[in-house]
């Protein structure tokens, strides 16, 4: 069985660009980069409609990423308190549950002894 190939990006950007200068049919062109047709028709779909990334104004993503790391500080932030809180209830149940294993009464609580008779 034949191992797959694995083109590297500038060599599809190559490929996509002669398809998109129509000098050559399909054809030819997978018969000169050794590609199947299919295959660079592929790439050159995927090139046109990766090109207006090119021209998108870095101040719009560059605000997006500002406000998703704001966001993950902030659910950081949110899971360290929940943690925080969940240490000290155990914390707290593991003493009442130490104390009624003794026979130790909670604090507070007072007993009243009602003599016999």
């Amino acid at each position: 069985m034949r191992q797959r190939r694995r083109f590297d990006d500038a060599f599809k950007a190559r490929v996509a660009l002669e398809a998109l200068k129509e000098e050559k049919t399909l054809q030819e062109l997978a018969e000169e980069y050794a590609v199947h047709p299919n295959q660079i028709s592929a790439w050159k779909k995927r090139l046109l409609s990766g090109a207006s990334s090119l021209f998108e104004r870095k101040g719009a993503k560059d605000q997006e990423l500002e406000q998703i790391k704001k966001r993950e500080q902030e659910l950081f932030k949110q899971l360290g308190q929940a943690k925080y809180e969940n240490e000290c209830l155990k914390k707290s149940t593991s003493n009442c549950t130490a104390r009624t294993a003794r026979g130790d009464r909670p604090r507070g609580s007072a007993s009243i002894h009602i003599p016999a008779g």
